[in-house]
């Protein structure tokens, strides 16, 4: 048995478009990477309904299931990695600034979203840093951006991104791990 390739933002929006789903496809990440971190359980085959979500079509594709069976193996898979491989799945560096800002935003909205359906008690297993960094998603969540210094703007979208990931991780640390203390802080 071969290893699968990993799934990428092009093949999971591909699914999206399939679908016709009602979120965009950097939010539905975020919605199963939430959930997971919630300490989510999401059965194969049952990923949408778990989402409360429905495709715009009457039957979901066996090639759009396997997709979002395979990314939410890979999703949870990366969020436990010891070796800090996760990454929100977002379009491509080459896309426009505005459209991978807007995804960061999108996915930080989605992951909320998945966290608050994960589980009813999630919240108050998370230290005083893991309630901070759920604002802070918030924060991004809820954001209107601007844009006026393509390399400044640039820079501080890195920056997001790389809180968005770095929280993550440890939001589902904290969730996984019984009375576990995050250990340093994310800046």
């Amino acid at each position: 048995m071969t290893a699968l390739e990993p799934i990428g933002y092009d093949e999971l929006d591909e699914a999206v478009n399939h679908l016709r789903l009602s979120i965009r496809t950097s939010e539905l990440h975020g919605s199963i990477c939430g959930f997971l971190a919630a300490n989510g359980r999401l059965p194969k085959r049952h990923v949408l309904t778990a989402l409360h979500l429905q495709a715009g079509s009457n039957a979901v594709a066996e090639a759009d299931q396997d997709v979002l069976d395979q990314v939410v193996a890979q999703s949870a898979e990366e969020l436990a990695d010891p070796e800090l491989i996760f990454e929100p799945l977002l379009p491509a560096d080459d896309r426009p600034l505005p459209e991978r800002a807007d995804a960061v935003v999108d996915w930080c909205r989605g992951f909320l979203g998945g966290f608050g359906l994960g589980g009813p008690d999630a919240h108050s297993r998370l230290s005083e840093e893991g309630r901070e960094i759920m604002q802070d998603i918030g924060a991004i969540a809820s954001s209107s951006l601007d844009f006026s210094n393509e390399e400044e703007d640039e820079d501080a979208l890195i920056e997001v991104h790389e809180f968005v990931r770095m929280g993550a991780m440890l939001l589902f640390t904290e969730c996984h791990i019984p009375n576990q203390p995050s250990s340093g802080t994310l800046h």
